[in-house]
């Protein structure tokens, strides 16, 4: 039954973009707001999903004055999409098959609480056909396009069969379902190397491979399948070619039930990791106003093929020469909608609302300017350490940015939890601006002042990503982050320059809080304690040189004579130093671990040794302790499910031989040798919930 509202968590509300709106997009908005003065019928809305976009639809659902309903499975019990909604239903428990898929306990939970619509977000049940039908069954209105545009855009293999119909450029492949490994190969090489195979029910990057051989097919052929099955319960495959070189760019549509359709411009996802999307932006670098328009055209041409109403995005590949190919249509709000609205000044989720309402869009496709930039980063719960697996647990400090041009969805909240049932995402990070380099450079800073604590989190890997000369420069492909961080993700580069203006950052907080002891402790009058004023600062993971730093006033002198202006009005105590450094302002997070200092910025993280020079000189004589040897055992590198274990006792190895399966977050994950070996005992069976760095298997 229905339960009473915790209460709201403290949130900040997102900021406005930065950048002026043009004539069109001023018609737009104004035709829009003139177009709809009539009060929209929902009263009362049930939101069918969790975290961060549950937030982000009842955010607009309360500036219209609509109450919401939020559904939770047990985990989520004290979620901040819970707390933030007028009324909330248990539906199950933690895991999303027994709650959050759960098609009739959710048309259950509209009877209840008396919801005329239903909003499903993305995932889960969004693209569910029977789900919808469910609904209209109910006399429930289902906030999305009709059930047979689901269901025809749905399945990958017949959506690509109505696009061809429909004139929209086609890359090379095999629509029909695979049988087998065998016949998988034999399409491959039919259609050439190399192949992506992907799930027909596919989305979010599961249930996706790429091949370069027979092999790979063979391997990718079951690791799909298998993915498949588990995240979508449909286990078909298709093959296609792979273009090389390619991008990843979509288009928004947004259509009535009136037969209007338009779209509202194109989305940049090229930088992806395992097909999952990083960081997207709007417009795209790449794109000129002729190819935009052609593709535009095509996307609103299978739109209206299909009588699509609602928003939705069409995906394109396009390679290097512009030649730009279907790749499929996604009948949903996307996870990076908000780059769009940043930069067309249009809320997506109120006219999704609207139009399920029966309204008519008051623009026309001349009426839409994209203003600005507009760049979002996805901020994860993972280890880009560790190969990027996932995190789970408790978020002992968490303080998102605020600021000019920023805005932040999220779905969580300072002590809420990170669950090991469902998607890892923190939050989506958006930065806009008048142009790219200046949305860039906002998303940096912010990225800079994002303050998480309690789990392992890829704020550097961002970091990296923003800041690098090859992004930066907009020579982008969906192969970016595998070229660019060949062996995985090491750490952001530190410069000297850098290091040298975080050695005075360093310096100043000791100095601070050696003031701020001095001050505290009581003492006899003319046997004051002396607050010292030089510094020895050494670096764990920096260039290995040890500054000695001599604070003077508003400014930092070096042993070799170079002096850094200073100035930044940090106290003891706060997590987040903001300053003027060399000229430069800098966001530095700062924290303290006994008498090490830990600092985040750019990407990077230190441990810095703060310490008096005599201090300094006698710690050099202190022995070094060093941790225990683990390299003859294979170590869980994530939470999750031991799906699969490939050897045995006595068996040897060869490296890069598959030594078990680890599912976490519906994705499989396949542990391989690293070198030749013998294995000599299993610390752990099938089956068994793994914790990271539990024992799995020992070499003899």
């Amino acid at each position: 039954m229905a339960s009473k509202k915790p209460a709201k968590a403290k949130s900040r509300p997102a900021a406005k973009p930065a950048a002026k709106a043009t004539a069109g997009r001023r018609a737009a908005t104004a035709a829009a707001t003139a177009a709809s003065p009539a009060p929209i019928p929902f009263t009362k809305i049930l939101v069918a999903n969790r975290g961060e976009i549950a937030c982000r639809v009842m955010r607009t659902c309360r500036r219209l004055g609509i109450r919401t309903v939020a559904v939770h499975s047990d985990a989520d019990a004290d979620a901040l999409h819970v707390r933030e909604a007028d009324e909330a239903v248990r539906i199950g428990p933690a895991p999303s098959a027994e709650s959050y898929l759960r098609a009739e306990a959710i048309v259950e939970a509209c009877r209840k609480t008396g919801a005329q619509a239903v909003h499903p977000g993305y995932g889960f049940l969004s693209e569910n056909a029977a789900f919808a039908a469910a609904l209209d069954a109910a006399g429930i209105v289902f906030i999305g396009p009709t059930m047979s545009a689901v269901a025809a855009m749905g399945d990958k293999i017949e959506s690509k069969k109505l696009a061809q119909k429909a004139g929209v450029n086609m890359v090379p492949g095999h629509l029909a379902a695979i049988a087998d490994a065998e016949e998988a190969v034999t399409i491959a090489r039919k259609v050439g190397y190399p192949v992506m195979i992907k799930a027909s029910a596919g989305g979010g990057g599961k249930g996706m491979r790429i091949a370069h051989d027979d092999a790979e097919t063979r391997d990718g052929f079951r690791s799909a399948t298998s993915e498949a099955r588990s995240s979508f319960g449909d286990e078909r495959v298709f093959i296609e070619k792979f273009i090389e070189q390619p991008r990843h760019i979509e288009i928004q549509v947004l259509g009535d039930a009136h037969g209007n359709v338009i779209h509202l411009g194109e989305r940049e996802c090229s930088i992806q990791r395992r097909h999952q999307k990083v960081i997207e932006e709007a417009p795209s670098p790449f794109l000129d106003a002729k190819t935009r328009a052609a593709m535009g055209a095509q996307a609103v041409a299978l739109a209206k093929a299909v009588d699509y109403r609602s928003a939705g995005t069409v995906e394109f590949i396009v390679d290097s020469k512009r030649n730009f190919y279907f790749l499929e249509m996604n009948t949903r709000l996307q996870v990076e909608h908000p780059v769009t609205e940043m930069v067309t000044g249009l809320d997506l989720v109120e006219w999704m609302i609207r139009v399920a309402a029966g309204e008519r869009l008051p623009f026309a496709q001349k009426d839409i300017a994209l203003t600005g930039w507009a760049v979002e980063a996805r901020v994860y719960a993972e280890d880009p350490f560790r190969n990027f697996l996932p995190s789970i647990g408790r978020l002992t400090r968490y303080q998102p940015p605020a600021g000019p041009g920023l805005r932040v969805d999220t779905g969580v909240f300072d002590g809420g939890e990170i669950s090991m049932y469902y998607d890892p995402m923190i939050a989506k990070l958006v930065a806009s601006g008048a142009t790219r380099a200046e949305a860039c450079d906002r998303l940096a800073a912010a990225l800079d002042a994002y303050v998480v604590r309690g789990l392992n989190h890829n704020i550097s890997f961002l970091q990296a990503l923003i800041r690098h000369e090859r992004f930066r420069a907009g020579r982008l492909t969906t192969g970016f982050i595998a070229e660019e961080f060949k062996g995985g993700f090491r750490g952001a580069e530190l410069p000297l320059s850098l290091e040298r203006r975080l050695a005075a950052v360093a310096a100043l907080v000791r100095h601070r809080i050696h003031k701020r002891e001095a001050a505290v402790t009581g003492q006899l009058a003319g046997h004051e304690r002396t607050v010292p004023s030089r510094f020895v600062v050494a670096f764990d993971g920096g260039s290995g040189m040890a500054h000695e730093v001599e604070l003077g006033d508003a400014r930092a002198v070096f042993a070799d004579g170079a002096v850094l202006a200073l100035e930044s009005d940090w106290r003891v105590g706060e997590i987040l130093f903001r300053g003027e450094v060399d000229g430069h302002t800098l966001h530095v997070q700062v924290e303290t671990d006994g008498a090490t200092l830990l600092l985040l910025h750019a990407g990077v993280s230190l441990k810095a040794s703060v310490l008096t020079p005599r201090v300094a000189e006698l710690a050099r004589l202190m022995p070094v302790k060093r941790p225990p040897d683990m390299s003859r055992f294979l170590l869980s590198p994530m939470p999750g499910l031991l799906k699969a274990i490939a050897v045995k006792p006595g068996q040897d190895v060869k490296a890069g031989e598959e030594l078990c399966v680890i599912e976490a977050m519906k994705m499989e994950n396949i542990l391989r040798a690293e070198r030749d070996g013998t294995i000599g005992k299993l610390h752990a069976a099938v089956g068994d919930s793994l914790a990271v760095d539990q024992k799995i298997v020992e070499f003899g």
